[in-house]
């Protein structure tokens, strides 16, 4: 009876035991936790985080060019002082190869042999190659055919490439991905660029292509012309319906608006040669851009009460001075203090949710004024182009906001009072190009050393590093992780310093 009773005691236990077990592994399976993921989701990722950082780009790019700066110094330190502030150089390094081509090159890796994500493989592609631009662009010889492999490859210690190598490279992916392109395939409607148009992406690869040509005027004319040829040949971004914007919102914000609308609102001013060159032609865009709070002596005290955008009314603050100085010179010209100088209008044009431009027609349009003027093609005129491309960006400040709309009759009265000279083509064409690219201060920066147009008088700040800055410094991490690959760079293209030309930047 003994026996009995404890066979039936471990027959309930053995029961007991698989009953507990039966269900174990899917109560032990997170239902919820994704074990792959959408890669256009990731494209989107790499897009929304390209837009350009805030400090950095207002620090150096836009300083560079003479459109803001500020006088104070500290984490401020940049273009200002013609000084080299390595926490400044690196964000857009940092920025772009973890959020952007880390995302990018897993998409072209994951869709590559995937022919129902074919378009998504080459909008990646295209993606990928306007970050690698805008990267070797400001820093010369980067990681490129083996950037962004460290999850996908396991390569912590990427090697660095020439600028020309990339630049070909460049070309080549733009040029293919652009043909390949297929609007009978898949289209990626989630895209947030341009919603899987393939006409649109071709028209942003080919915008793209036309840019990349232009930057080798001095360094290769011969390849210049031909990609340019090639790029007006597919056909390129003509009217503002196309242009290549980031779209900002509250959760997604513009980071430069974000500075400026944050702890350094009130350190960033217009530069006397950005006002001047709007103002002595009475062009209708400074209204659209600056602002002024009359009478400041403070943050604080720039208040709603002092606020003015009449242009009459704009006054830039000139480049050189350091808060002191710049209070001096304030005095001597009647402005209460440096507080008291232009800016960029925080509530419209700088305004946090204001869109991030990365191509636009207006661009497009004075590469191929400047393309024609050249001789590099031959359908259309100088002239033609030049008026279109201001009109073009004239239009598109009202994408920034209603405020900033300027009316079409003031578009014709400055056209007509301000009309193309064939003498000064290259001359008018590249300080347009200057306007034009304001608030993209990569793409300003890297025309300005191309073209040399607008001509800038050098910074004067007495305690300046180099005479002029024409890339920024590699982060010192590089320095530090990558050394053998990060020696070898710097050996073949020279020192990692501001002034140190890259290899398209020509005298």
């Amino acid at each position: 009876m003994k026996k009995i009773i404890n066979y039936s005691f471990l027959l309930a236990f053995v029961l007991l035991a698989a009953s507990c077990d039966k269900g174990f592994d899917d109560l032990n399976t997170n239902k919820v936790n994704p074990i792959a993921i959408d890669p256009l989701y990731q494209l989107n990722n790499a897009v929304v985080n390209v837009s350009f950082p805030g400090n950095s780009t207002l620090a150096y790019d836009m300083g560079v060019v003479q459109q803001i700066i500020t006088p104070n110094n500290g984490v401020l330190n940049g273009a200002n002082f013609n000084s080299d502030n390595r926490g400044n150089t690196q964000v857009i390094w940092q920025n772009y190869y973890r959020n952007v081509i880390r995302n990018t090159n897993d998409v072209i890796v994951n869709t590559k042999s995937d022919p129902n994500r074919a378009n998504l493989y080459q909008m990646a592609r295209i993606f990928q190659a306007y970050t690698y631009m805008v990267l070797t662009d400001e820093y010369g010889s980067i990681p490129y055919t083996e950037g962004g492999k460290g999850y996908t490859d396991q390569n912590f210690f990427p090697v660095y490439d020439g600028q020309q190598q990339i630049y070909t490279d460049i070309i080549k992916e733009l040029g293919e991905a652009a043909t390949a392109l297929n609007a009978a395939g898949k289209i990626e409607t989630g895209d947030v660029l341009y919603g899987g148009s393939v006409a649109q992406w071709k028209k942003f690869a080919y915008s793209l292509l036309l840019r990349a040509g232009m930057r080798l005027s001095k360094a290769d004319a011969a390849k210049a012309q031909s990609t340019v040829q090639a790029a007006f040949t597919g056909g390129v971004i003509l009217a503002n319906a196309d242009n290549a914007f980031i779209r900002h919102d509250a959760n997604y914000t513009n980071p430069i608006g974000a500075t400026l609308n944050s702890t350094e609102a009130a350190n960033f001013y217009l530069t006397k040669p950005f006002v001047d060159s709007l103002k002595t032609r009475n062009d209708p865009r400074l209204q659209a851009i600056a602002v002024r709070y009359a009478g400041a002596t403070s943050g604080g005290t720039q208040t709603t009460a002092s606020r003015t955008t009449d242009p009459a009314l704009q006054f830039g603050l000139p480049v050189g001075f350091d808060n002191n100085a710049a209070n001096t010179y304030a005095t001597s010209v009647g402005r209460a203090s440096f507080y008291d100088f232009s800016q960029a209008d925080r509530l419209r044009i700088a305004k946090q949710n204001a869109p991030c431009f990365l191509v636009t027609a207006s661009q497009t349009q004075l590469l191929l004024a400047e393309a024609r003027q050249r001789g590099w093609i031959t359908a259309g005129t100088v002239q033609g182009y030049y008026d279109a491309g201001v009109t073009l960006h004239m239009q598109q400040m009202a994408t920034y906001d209603a405020g900033c709309t300027v009316a079409a009759g003031d578009i014709t009265t400055y056209l007509t009072n301000n009309p193309f000279d064939a003498a000064r083509a290259l001359e008018q064409i590249g300080t347009q190009y200057w306007i034009a690219s304001f608030l993209n201060g990569p793409e300003a920066f890297a025309n300005y050393r191309r073209t040399g147009f607008p001509a800038l008088a050098p910074n004067p700040f007495p305690g300046k590093e180099v005479a002029f800055i024409r890339r920024l410094t590699y982060p010192n991490s590089e320095q530090s992780v990558n050394p053998t690959n990060f020696n070898a760079a710097i050996t073949s293209q020279g020192p990692d310093k501001l002034d140190t030309r890259i290899w398209w930047d020509k005298p």
